[in-house]
């Protein structure tokens, strides 16, 4: 049944040759040939490797399949962190494979090319009654028809959106619904009306708000989007004089904008009623055609030049004074590309997407459903007076009625009888919380799309090679990530006995070669040159040498110069190696700067403490277990090497 993962280590091979067998389990070329082929075009000769690399590539591709065996012999691959990881980066992975990246991308480019232009419409809306039966819905058909009649017959358009529009701004604007642009109506309309040419009507239009008619007035280039600043004088609707005060007041106000000597933004913050903006002397974010109140976006959109003022604007919110502060075209593809998918996968069109992925996987997978056996199995989850049964209740239900064996759907893969449903319903109810009153429909819907979805992920997996190494990829990978973790790095981390013990054992390893302390000072400004010099080449080297010279000198002007002090190794330090140390000043010029050394008495060479070469030794000790580790696997797992295959792959890879 459907419950999540198609195997995905080594099933499907594009060939049943393979190239290694480790403990008779069989790898195939194509993965070797992805792992040394990676970032690579082996076409071309600059891309091709030599023996030697191809010899040391073979040998750790032998040794990382060893690691993965193991893993899977301890059984991680098993584990439930393994699983919710893998699971999560297979979701993320397949997303650009399957049907529903393909139709989602398509329809983010169409939005983005509708987006080239605005368009204004007008329109008629017929709602359903609330509760609506049939004899409704027929009679608001009629309705809309009657009046696209009356349309054609040549009477006025928004005459009739004034008379008979349920949209509630019909009453002031007759139907006129302004520019827009894509993703702005819901996608029924949008569709009909990027269709349409200037002056037609449409067929009558269903959407959830019921059924329009619409007029395409006018279509123009997108202008982009604008950023303006404003001053808002409020109006009160339940006051009658409250517009000609406000109409008074903003005139004023508009006045003193012209004086020579006004400044915007004291003005805005002086007299704007709009508290969201006036502390920041009116600026409202960018928006585009469609996006704000018409009036407001009309005369936004007619100022041409920055910084340009229009005259006072009457909205539904009172009156404005606006000013242009900047514009800009639609931006690229690439920058806009995530806010149309986001907005495409919160309407109804996630919804028709959805359901045309499923109409491309019925078709594609051959999927076939028992009828007869649907019906009664809905008629079950129907009994009670219609109130859906617990799942356990319509389980026993089920199986008393005989049905468990029977044959509910199959693909051209795979069968699936009502248990693989009941299996389901137990495994996912805690994840799935169906509507009690269509508790059946629901779970079979859900089932469906499940059954379905891995139909596709196994038809990519054996039929799309680079899915298929992809996946390969990221399993062993997570794999060999936590066997290394569990048995090498982490191990060396914690295994303090067996650090010392590897100390012991190489302490030739880590020596120290000749050291000396010394202070180097680099000189950023040249001022006080002298008194630097003077000071150093009358100091001795000491513990406490940088604070001093610090204190003494960077009081007042703390970027004279960066210091450091520490015991360095001569053969190891680009400028103590070049300097006679048996003197304890040396002043020399690098890169045009003057650099200031003072040096202490030479160390001489010898063995390092274990806390002194810590991070090197726990390196070394992980690198010490992980050779170990391979050794054992070699002893543990035979491994078999087809040298026909290997030397087949060789021709193609090596120059």
């Amino acid at each position: 049944m459907p419950v999540g993962t198609p195997e995905v280590s080594d099933a499907a091979p594009p060939s049943e040759t393979f190239l290694i067998k480790i403990d008779q389990d069989p790898v195939f070329p194509d993965e070797f040939l992805y792992v040394i082929s990676k970032n690579r075009d082996l076409r071309k000769v600059p891309d091709k490797i030599d023996e030697k690399e191809f010899e040391e590539s073979f040998n750790l591709f032998v040794n990382y399949r060893l690691k993965v065996k193991h893993a899977e012999e301890l059984g991680l691959d098993r584990s439930e962190e393994f699983v919710t990881e893998f699971e999560t980066f297979k979701k993320d992975i397949k997303k650009p494979y399957l049907l529903e990246n393909s139709l989602e991308e398509g329809e983010i480019k169409k939005a983005y090319s509708r987006m080239q232009e605005v368009i204004k419409a007008s329109h008629i809306l017929i709602q359903f009654p609330e509760n609506a039966n049939k004899e409704d819905s027929i009679a608001v058909s009629s309705m809309i028809e009657k009046i696209r009649s009356d349309v054609e017959k040549g009477e006025d358009f928004n005459e009739l959106a004034y008379k008979y529009s349920d949209d509630p701004s019909a009453e002031s604007n007759k139907g006129d619904l302004g520019y827009f642009t894509a993703l702005q109506m819901v996608s029924p309309f949008e569709d009909a009306a990027y269709g349409l040419e200037i002056g037609e009507i449409s067929d009558p239009v269903l959407t959830d708000f019921g059924y329009h008619l619409i007029k395409l007035e006018s279509r123009k280039p997108n202008p982009g989007e604008v950023r303006v600043s404003h001053i808002l004088v409020r109006t009160d609707p339940e006051d009658p004089s409250s517009e000609d005060r406000a109409k008074r007041k903003i005139a004023g106000i508009y006045d003193e904008l012209q004086k020579e000597e006004s400044r915007w933004e004291d003005v805005v913050s002086m007299f704007s009623e709009d508290q969201g903006s006036k502390s920041n002397g009116g600026l409202i974010p960018w928006f585009g055609v469609g996006a704000i109140v018409p009036e407001f976006e009309n005369a936004a959109f007619s100022l041409t030049e920055i910084g340009e003022i229009s005259n006072p604007v009457k909205t539904p919110f009172g009156f404005h004074i606006i000013r242009l502060e900047d514009r800009r075209p639609i931006p690229p593809y690439e920058e806009m590309e995530a806010m149309i998918k986001s907005k495409i996968l919160r309407d109804s069109r996630s919804s028709l997407i959805r359901s045309q992925v499923m109409a491309m996987q019925r078709a594609k997978y051959q999927l076939w459903e028992n009828d007869i056996l649907y019906q009664k199995i809905k008629t079950i989850a129907r009994e009670n007076g219609g109130a859906a049964p617990s799942p356990d209740n319509f389980k026993q239900k089920v199986k008393e009625a005989g049905l468990l064996d029977v044959l509910l759907i199959k693909t051209s893969e795979e069968s699936f009888a009502v248990k693989d449903l009941l299996d389901f319903i137990d495994t996912q109810k805690k994840n799935i919380k169906p509507d009690p009153g269509n508790f059946f429909q629901a779970w079979y819907d859900k089932f469906l799309e499940t059954v379905l979805d891995e139909a596709e992920e196994k038809d990519l997996y054996q039929n799309n090679d680079e899915f298929r190494q992809l996946i390969r990829e990221y399993r062993n990978g997570i794999l060999l990530f936590n066997l290394m973790n569990d048995l090498v790095w982490q191990k060396a981390l914690e295994d303090s006995l067996g650090q010392i013990e590897y100390y012991e054992r190489h302490r030739d390893r880590y020596q120290w070669t000749e050291r000396v302390p010394a202070l180097v000072v680099k000189m950023n400004q040249e001022k006080q040159l002298d008194k630097i010099r003077r000071f150093l080449s009358k100091t001795r080297f000491s513990d406490g040498i940088k604070e001093k010279i610090e204190e003494e000198f960077l009081q007042d002007s703390p970027l004279l110069f960066s210091a450091e002090s520490n015991v360095y190794e001569i053969s190891k330090h680009d400028i103590l190696k070049r300097l006679d140390l048996s003197n304890s000043f040396h002043e020399i010029q690098l890169e045009g700067q003057t650099v200031f050394i003072l040096s202490g008495g030479l160390i001489a060479a010898g063995p390092k403490s274990l806390e002194e070469t810590k991070g090197k030794l726990i390196q070394d000790y992980q690198q010490f277990l992980e050779n170990e580790l391979i050794a054992s696997l070699k002893e543990r797992y035979p491994v078999e090497i087809n040298e026909e295959e290997k030397n087949r792959i060789y021709q193609i890879v090596v120059e």
